[in-house]
């Protein structure tokens, strides 16, 4: 007999909360019977301190189907006017290939990776990268890249800090910022600075060696488009013992003499351009070089290569690969994010063109500037620049009339400039475009077109300045110009990356949840997509009413006042954070305040970022149970009274439980003039169920890679916007080219763009509204739930290091190998290893606490995928107690030897091994349905490091 149905359980607006929460009704079942516990109100109640629950229902809402959230934000999207843009300002319009939007950007086995701590089953991605790295050796001319950083304001800051760690200047405390520089680029270094304790000089170029500084910032070419000679500055400044750092532009330097041929040290940029969308911001990837003698102290990750345990060559992070989180306060930078799916995508975009096709787009783009030039001058119009590559600044008599026609023609000028105008072509421009720009900036009649002005354009370049050297010569930027094999080259390597369509990926403190379809459509929307971020503001209502909508949302579930946006990782959210304590402290006349109190078992971040704002980190220590000392903290509070600034603290703590006394610690800090910082890293245990405002915090950042399912992008993009109390809302970041209000105007901003990664929001707020109010607190729910079930079935066979209050844990937990490494020999390196053999990413390991795995599943892993990750857990402790009871040797069994590949299996010595071809790769029987075949054995780290090699392999490297 049919069960009759109401209307109401036939609706399916909450069906994407069953979608994104993986154990069904049964399963939560199973799961709470198995730890012991009735219903998830009764868990909530057992893990969550009594006195800090919400007793409230959060006010998103009802949840939202996928189809009705869709068009409430197709709805918000249509309100930005999107035209063409030739702001430029480092931001242009960009020709994404079709090949590489469909096959990386909106494909979830790029898009869901995560950062390459494990890299043999990361191969692809640290490829991709490797390019990336080479593409910006080979333009700017330097030693070494990065892996990429957040933007080009934050690498111009970067730079600052690498010429004052480096600079043989030492008695001076200035950095020279010429005055031809993007103002928002300024804006970044002058925050830092401030922080940092330094003076910034801005004034014409040519005068940088006139001072006494430690460092100069230059740009090539300038913001008003000039192409300047610097070799005789460049030669008077390292005189002087500074360093030239030079901000650059990545298709310029197609056509343009590598910056390092003239004199610098440092060079960075943007690589937006390269087929990455405007995004109204961002995420892009920045590129930043250095000279080989200045490698230890480049901020950020380097991917290098290596060998394997078979002699063949392997890819790596290198040097920096957890630096932050080794050194603390010591670290060159608190980034703990790359823009690695950016950086990916203009990598693939370089491959795609190969060299000449680049040379073709650099040249037409400069071939049409010089047109537009060219045309304005024969009617009058006065160019005040004498050279240029794609950027004009032009004086006109009707600059009101100017405008009205540009706005009639729905293009956008640059219109910040004083007494000029500013004109950026890009690759989107066309013979057309210039003929309408003639139109707008002449008006009607002026008879020009672009034919006859091509016959009569001659070079504006100095020759000396003129890029004569080959480019992209290596054979991966010259094999892949067609889509067939550029589609085989972008699928082999994402085959030998192990992202989440595969498997869980169940690393502490990062969670790895699902990053919804839907949530990722928006991001390729054009009215997201193409909106240049200094546009005028009406042009953007859509994207203002989207943040005001999810500031809204977000000041909800935090119980905070005010939020910021601008933040484009959770590291730099921990800065802005910083930032806005230091000013309040100094607008109440406490300046003076400098110690910032930080758990032992605090985030890397945390130290390194109380370092970017001059703050002396004080270590308070952890109990034996992992909480905080009290008696450590009061003793410490007391000790720096005078000079507190604040505490940071994650909580739930990085141990994996509720602090019992978070309220108390937060009272104690108030009483003592500090602030509380509270890292959102764990915010997945806290929505819906408490708000760090709610329990004594003063600011937080929120990691929207992580519990706003934002996904991490092999290593980036991240997002990290802080929600602060009432009296810090007057110090977050401001902006000098957009005035977003709420801040006080004087404020520096942290990010390049007002909205950071303002193009990756509407994930954050498709996943909030899809799940409404119920959705998001049983997703907390359910990753508690989770997290204990996985804690309570693994601590049968291995040690649980910490737990709370009714021996439960929070939504992650440490599985401690410690004891099992002292009878056995057995790594926790050598379990994250086996685990690539039963198709698994390792949790995170030895952190916070060295020789341990901290596991965290995430709401949205089902029950099934738990039970295989709990199988293969357990079948890797008994193959622990084989090598225990001496069946394995120490030195010679699955675990020592893991990852194993193919080249393994095929190898006839295998046969002297104590253990079979089966047991390597098919330890157990679930496996063969699903095989994940790591492509490199274990890597050689040391090797690695001791020879530094940062460049795209020669192609016979591999043959051998």
């Amino acid at each position: 007999m049919n069960e009759k149905l109401t209307l109401a359980q036939l609706d399916t607006h909450d069906e994407f909360l069953r979608r994104h929460i993986g154990p069904d009704a049964a399963e939560q079942k199973a799961m709470l019977s198995a730890i012991g516990a009735d219903c998830l109100e009764d868990l909530t109640a057992q893990i969550v301190p009594e006195g800090i629950r919400l007793n409230r229902d959060l006010a998103v809402g009802l949840p939202t189907s996928e189809v009705d959230a869709l068009a409430r934000l197709k709805a918000m999207a249509s309100k930005n006017d999107v035209r063409k843009s030739y702001i430029g300002m480092g931001y242009y319009g960009t020709l994404v290939p079709h090949v590489i939007q469909r096959n990386v950007l909106e494909n979830p086995g790029w898009y869901t990776a995560y950062t390459p701590y494990q890299p043999e089953i990361a191969q692809g991605r640290l490829e991709a990268i490797l390019n990336f790295q080479q593409l910006t050796m080979d333009l700017t001319g330097l030693d070494l890249a990065s892996a990429s950083l957040l933007d080009e304001a934050t690498a111009a800051a970067e730079a600052m800090a690498l010429a004052k760690r480096t600079s043989k200047n030492k008695k001076s405390d200035t950095f020279f910022v010429a005055d031809d520089v993007y103002p928002h680029t300024l804006d970044v270094v002058k925050t830092r600075a401030e922080m940092l304790g330094l003076d910034v000089v801005v004034g014409p170029a040519k005068t940088a060696a006139d001072h006494d500084v430690f460092g100069a910032l230059l740009q090539y070419p300038n913001q008003f488009g000039e192409v300047e000679d610097y070799r005789k500055l460049a030669d008077a400044l390292h005189a002087n013992k500074a360093l030239v750092c030079v901000a650059s532009d990545l298709l310029a330097l197609i056509k343009l003499v590598a910056p390092a041929e003239w004199g610098a040290d440092v060079v960075f940029g943007s690589a937006q351009r390269f087929g990455v969308p405007m995004g109204y911001g961002g995420p892009h990837a920045a590129f930043f070089a250095t000279r080989d003698a200045h490698k230890r102290s480049m901020p950020g990750r380097i991917i290098g290569v290596s060998k394997d345990t078979r002699g063949k060559p392997a890819l790596r992070m290198a040097m920096q690969t957890r630096e932050q989180h080794i050194r603390r306060e010591k670290a060159n930078s608190n980034i703990c994010t790359a823009q690695v799916l950016l950086a990916n995508m203009a990598s693939f975009y370089a491959v795609y063109h190969g060299p000449e096709g680049l040379k073709k787009i650099a040249e037409r783009t400069h071939r049409l500037t010089s047109i537009l030039a060219a045309g304005l001058m024969q009617r009058g119009v006065k160019v005040v620049n004498s050279s240029w590559f794609d950027t004009l600044t032009v004086n006109v008599d009707d600059r009101d009339a100017v405008l009205a026609r540009a706005d009639a023609a729905k293009l956008n000028l640059r219109i910040d400039l004083a007494d000029s105008l500013g004109i950026s072509l890009d690759e989107t421009t066309t013979a057309a475009d210039v003929a309408l720009l003639w139109d707008v900036l002449l008006g009607d009649g002026h008879e020009l077109t672009v034919d006859a002005v091509d016959g009569m354009v001659d070079s504006v370049l100095d020759e000396r300045l003129v890029r004569q050297d080959a480019i992209l010569t290596h054979p991966v930027f010259n094999a892949y110009h067609s889509e067939t094999e550029m589609l085989r080259y972008i699928r082999r390597l994402e085959g030998k990356d192990l992202a989440l369509n595969h498997s869980m990926i169940s690393l502490g403190s990062c969670t790895m949840k699902l990053n919804a379809t839907a949530e990722m459509m928006p991001v390729s929307w054009p009215e997201f997509a193409n909106l240049h971020p200094f546009c005028p503001q009406e042009q953007a209502q859509g994207y203002r009413e989207l943040v005001d909508s999810l500031s809204a949302y977000l000041l909800d579930i935090t119980g905070y006042d005010a939020m910021s946006m601008q933040p484009n990782s959770g590291a730099q959210g921990e800065y802005a954070g910083l930032v806005a304590i230091k000013k309040y402290q100094e607008s109440i006349g406490q300046g003076h305040r400098d110690v910032c109190l930080i758990p032992s078992s605090a985030h890397g971040t945390n130290p390194a970022s109380a370092m970017l704002t001059s703050l002396k980190v004080v270590v308070v220590a952890s109990a034996k149970d992992g909480t905080v000392d009290m008696d450590d903290l009061k003793a410490k509070a007391e000790e720096y009274s005078d000079r507190l600034s604040c505490i940071m603290i994650t909580y739930p703590s990085t141990h994996g439980v509720y602090e019992e006394k978070i309220r108390e610690i937060c009272e104690l800090i108030h009483q003592h003039g500090g602030q509380v910082y509270m890292d959102g890293a764990n915010m997945n245990a806290q929505v819906g169920v408490t708000t760090p405002g709610m329990i004594g915090s003063d600011v937080s950042h929120l990691n929207l890679h992580k519990t706003f399912a934002i996904p991490h992008g092999g290593g980036g993009p991240g997002m990290g916007p802080i929600g602060v109390k009432a009296h810090l809302a007057p110090f977050i970041a401001g902006h000098s080219v957009v005035k977003i209000g709420g801040e006080a105007q004087s404020n520096g901003a942290v990010s390049a763009a007002q909205y950071g990664s303002a193009s990756i929001l509407p994930i954050s707020w498709m996943y909030t509204v899809m799940l409404g109010s119920r959705g998001l607190k049983e997703s907390t729910q359910v990753a508690m739930l989770s997290g204990n079930y996985l804690a309570a079935e693994l601590g049968k066979h291995y040690p649980i290091l910490y737990t709370g209050r009714n021996d439960r844990v929070a939504h992650e937990c440490i599985i401690d190998l410690r004891p099992l490494k002292e009878e056995t020999g057995v790594t926790e390196m050598d379990v994250a290893k086996r685990l690539m053999d039963y198709g698994f990413h390792a949790p995170t390991m030895s952190f916070p606490v060295a020789g341990t795995l901290m596991v965290e599943p995430t709401e949205s892993e089902s029950k099934v995928e738990l039970d295989r990750f709990i199988h293969a857990m357990v079948s890797i402790r008994e193959e622990i107690a084989k090598v225990g009871r001496g069946e394995w040797p120490a030195d010679n069994n699955p675990l020592r030897n893991a990852p194993h590949t193919l080249d393994d299996i095929m190898d006839p010595a295998f046969d002297a091994r104590p253990y079979s071809r089966e047991e390597a790769v098919f330890p157990v029987e679930e496996i063969r349905a699903n095989k994940f075949w790591p492509t490199v054995n274990r890597i050689d780290d040391v090797f690695g490091d001791r020879n530094l090699f940062c460049a795209c392999v020669p192609m016979d490297a591999y043959q051998d």
